[in-house]
């Protein structure tokens, strides 16, 4: 898999269409500091890590009714074309309705919490 960024972000997308529950990724630590931000900002309810030779990432995700809480999703900086940003050039997403995910030196912040403190990084998803 060249991506599993994308790949964990396009499972999301998936389940949410299909009214499921849960969605079920590979496991990697940026993933679920990924899972972390998406829980904090309010788009899942929780996650878990569950096995012990292969760890997975089950995601509980939130719905309004038969409305997914997370409208869109969209991958930013890609394997074939990274995307850097200063702290002052992280974009608003949605006009601040939504949310940046930046990978900083202090791990994976939003990007309000980026711009706070003062921090750049690779910009790895929009969330809505």
């Amino acid at each position: 898999m060249t991506d599993p960024i994308s790949d964990m972000l396009t499972r999301i997308r998936n389940a949410h269409r299909a009214l499921r529950p849960e969605a079920e990724v590979p496991h990697s630590k940026l993933k679920e500091h990924i899972a972390r931000v998406l829980q904090k900002e309010g788009y899942i309810a929780s996650f878990v890590v569950e096995g012990k030779a292969f760890k997975t990432l089950k995601l509980k995700l939130k719905y309004e009714g038969k409305r997914g809480v997370i409208e869109g999703l969209r991958r930013v900086s890609k394997p074939g074309l990274r995307r850097y940003v200063g702290a002052t050039e992280i974009p608003r997403v949605r006009g601040g309705l939504g949310t940046a995910i930046v990978s900083t030196s202090q791990g994976v912040l939003t990007g309000v919490e980026a711009r706070k403190k003062n921090l750049g990084g690779e910009l790895l998803a929009f969330v809505w």
